[in-house]
């Protein structure tokens, strides 16, 4: 079967055209449940086949693809961009990202009063 027909396994697709870095990657995300095909949550060896929807919550971020065409192997970024068409919302601005507040080093464990102070900062109590 020559590339571009047919179906490939949901997770050496994803890995393919880049959408995660390695395919144990891939495999993971599919038995956490972070990939779903046309809704449903994917097993690693579900096929895809082009025209599915591919949904991946990868690195904090949810990518919305629809294949358009099947590799079965690694392939070039400029390739792999022509595999998918991608329907991702846009990531939110850096200003939009909150920082989490971290303690300056040295300062050690936290008293009762400076954990206090902390859980009404984040609206605990």
């Amino acid at each position: 079967m020559a590339e571009g027909e047919g179906t490939a396994r949901v997770d050496s697709w994803v890995w393919a055209v880049r959408l995660t870095k390695t395919r144990s990657m891939a495999a993971a995300a599919c038995r956490a449940g972070h990939v779903r095909v046309n809704g449903e949550r994917a097993k690693p060896a579900q096929p895809v086949k082009p025209g599915d929807e591919v949904r991946l919550r990868h690195a904090g971020r949810d990518r919305i693809v629809v294949v358009s065409r099947i590799v079965r192997k690694r392939v070039g970024a400029p390739v792999a961009a022509e595999c998918f068409v991608d329907n991702s919302p846009p990531p939110p601005p850096r200003e939009a990202v909150t920082a989490v507040p971290q303690r300056d080093r040295g300062t050690g464990r936290p008293t009762k009063r400076d954990r206090r102070e902390m859980e009404r900062l984040r609206g605990e109590r």
